[in-house]
């Protein structure tokens, strides 16, 4: 299917810029129905990059679900590898996916990831009555008895919240992950309902989940895998700083074609980081619970190559792919 005919499908275009004055309208594509994150990436990023003047017109967005994200990427790799006017978001979600093959066979060198400007801290949390009273005591239980010790998570088994736990158990050089107890509920809601309730030990995901039942004092975070601590957060100590060498984010960022030049990927990065420095875009994080996490350019593909190779390892190991 052309372009064209897919925007009339999708019912289409909100509005449309020009990168640096170039011939072609620029599109974002969210890869998911609006209102989810991947959305909020476009509109957000978009709607800065017309008000900072980094572009001449208002973006464009069109939401194109299915497949995870799969339907969107797809379409990028094989209908739209030379567009330079094309950005699409992306989350830690994506090179999940494609670190385990959910994406029918396309891999993540057939595009380039521009860069990530804002996370959602993972967090590992317990009930506030758990025995457990450091991330250490909880690796520590796990080592001497992987089944006393389960995790509930709003991803499905071998997703990104299944990998958090297991990612720090690794740091600590535990390796028998299949025996790890993990049980995926639809949420982190009804993840940490089940953890508050005493069904489960403990609660692995991100921050703007369970923000409000850390601050009510129902649960207790072990840590937080960012690599500082959480502005608003700061009493809750980082994984590092307890001694495993973790950072997990649900980052939000953008890719872009891989058949576009060098030029064109480095303006887009430009504009990207940009955004990233502004006043704007740190208010858009206090706002919406997103912490600081920026990586712009080839640092962050670089970054992203290593990313997928210890993602697919990992879901190797536990069995989610072969």
């Amino acid at each position: 299917m052309k372009m064209t005919s897919i925007r009339t499908a999708l019912g289409g275009a909100v509005l449309a810029m020009t990168l640096g004055g170039g011939a072609f309208a620029t599109e974002c594509i969210a890869p998911a129905d609006a209102g989810g994150g991947w959305d909020f990436t476009c509109r957000q990023i978009g709607k800065l990059l017309y008000d900072l003047k980094l572009v001449d017109q208002p973006v464009q967005v069109t939401n194109m679900a299915g497949a995870g994200g799969g339907v969107a990427y797809t379409h990028v790799v094989t209908e739209r590898n030379e567009d330079a006017d094309l950005i699409v978001a992306a989350s830690s979600a994506t090179t999940t996916r494609l670190a385990q093959n959910a994406y029918a066979g396309m891999t993540a060198d057939q595009v380039r990831f521009v860069g990530a400007i804002g996370g959602d801290p993972g967090v590992i949390v317990v009930a506030k009555d758990s025995p457990f009273q450091t991330l250490g005591d909880l690796v520590e239980a796990i080592k001497a008895d992987p089944a006393s010790v389960t995790f509930a998570g709003g991803s499905a088994a071998g997703g990104f919240d299944h990998l958090k736990p297991l990612m720090v158990l690794k740091a600590a050089g535990f390796t028998d992950f299949a025996k790890v107890k993990y049980i995926g509920l639809d949420g982190g809601a009804e993840a940490i309902t089940q953890t508050i309730g005493g069904f489960t030990q403990a609660m692995t995901g991100d921050m703007s989940e369970i923000s409000g039942f850390i601050k009510s004092g129902d649960v207790r975070a072990l840590a937080v895998l960012t690599a500082e601590p959480v502005p608003g957060f700061e009493q809750i100590p980082t994984a590092k700083s307890q001694g495993f060498d973790v950072e997990v984010v649900n980052w939000r960022g953008l890719y872009v074609p891989k058949g576009i030049s060098d030029d064109a990927f480095n303006a887009w990065a430009e504009k990207l980081q940009t955004v990233a420095d502004s006043a704007e875009w740190k208010q858009i994080m206090a706002d919406n619970g997103l912490a600081p996490f920026t990586k712009v350019g080839a640092d962050f593909q670089g970054w992203i190559d290593g990313v997928v190779a210890d993602t697919a390892q990992l879901s190797k190991d536990i069995g989610v792919i072969q």
